[in-house]
């Protein structure tokens, strides 16, 4: 591999993170003060461990911590454009990955924070409440309000199919990509704009002035099946790599064997299956691993009948055969 990688696709945990130089100077960014990297398991710790990614995708996510970008993956369903995300967190000791799962009523504000303002009028109301009020318990950071926290370490998030979002949310993201900031109105417009604040997977935290402003630029890994275009203003911020279906049988039979080790002896004739189907439609990997696992489980006489209920297409031809 070649010196300059950081994420090799090792899948073995290690600090060469700590050898990712300064940022470019127009991604430079000095929020504080800075806090210490979360510790615990990225999450989906065994698919974190198992995933096997291409050179292509390997290259990319370099580039994308280097130049502090963020990394649009794109590909078809079941390539590990998700798993990805985890994978890198989890060689790198990055802590939990925060996922921020994208809808067609999701907006900006979601991902950043949320304010309770209902919780705090009813709690002003009480006979006991104190007369200088702790805004910051009716405020909750969201993944990427939490992510663009000042950690030492990029922090990993994960912006799940956001081409489902509604049409303005990748224009809306430039400002935040760009900047590495954010600004909390509530905290902003009060006679003392600083308080703790939940973040969306830990302990409080000060925001001081009401703003959030990133150290280390998080590596945001934004997903997409491909259901639409990004304007090219977005796409020109971003580090991009397509992840494509294993190209044959032995790649194939490599990723059955990582996930399932010694259940998947004699799965040849379920991976010589798939390809079989996936030339008439779409089929996702995670069918077949379903498939090996219950054929060794079940017993069952027709493996090939079996495997086909649980491989059917995702696109392509109705199962009539």
């Amino acid at each position: 591999m070649p010196d300059w990688l950081l994420y090799t696709g090792s899948r073995h945990p290690h600090d060469a993170v700590e050898r990712l130089p300064p940022p470019p100077p127009w991604r430079a960014f000095d929020g504080g003060p800075v806090l210490p990297p979360p510790s615990g398991p990225s999450g989906n710790a065994h698919q974190a461990r198992t995933y096997r990614p291409s050179d292509d995708a390997v290259q990319q996510v370099n580039a994308a911590l280097y130049l502090r970008r963020p990394l649009l993956v794109t590909g078809p369903p079941g390539t590990g454009k998700s798993t990805l995300a985890y994978a890198v967190a989890h060689e790198l000791r990055l802590g939990p990955v925060l996922h921020w799962p994208i809808t067609s009523r999701t907006t900006l504000r979601d991902g950043l924070y949320q304010y309770d303002p209902l919780t705090r009028l009813y709690a002003a109301g009480r006979d006991d409440a104190p007369a200088d009020e702790d805004i910051g318990r009716y405020i909750r950071l969201g993944p990427l309000g939490t992510a663009l926290l000042p950690y030492g370490r990029p922090r990993v998030l994960l912006v799940d199919e956001i081409d489902k979002s509604d049409i303005d949310l990748p224009n809306d993201l430039l400002t935040i990509f760009e900047k590495g900031e954010y600004e909390i109105p509530e905290l902003s417009r009060r006679a003392d704009p600083s308080a703790e604040v939940m973040t969306a997977d830990g302990p409080r935290v000060a925001v001081t002035g009401g703003t959030v402003r990133c150290h280390a630029f998080p590596l945001v890994v934004m997903t997409s099946n491909g259901e639409r275009e990004f304007p090219p203003a977005f796409l020109r911020r971003c580090v991009s790599v397509e992840l494509r279906q294993p190209s044959g049988e032995a790649e194939l039979a490599a990723i059955v064997r990582e996930h399932l080790g010694p259940l998947a002896d004699d799965s040849d004739d379920l991976v010589r299956r798939f390809f079989e189907r996936a030339s008439a439609g779409t089929l996702a990997t995670d069918q077949l691993l379903n498939a090996v696992y219950l054929c060794r489980h079940a017993g069952a006489a027709d493996r090939r009948a079996l495997a086909d209920r649980v491989m059917p297409y995702l696109t392509g031809p109705a199962d009539d055969e």
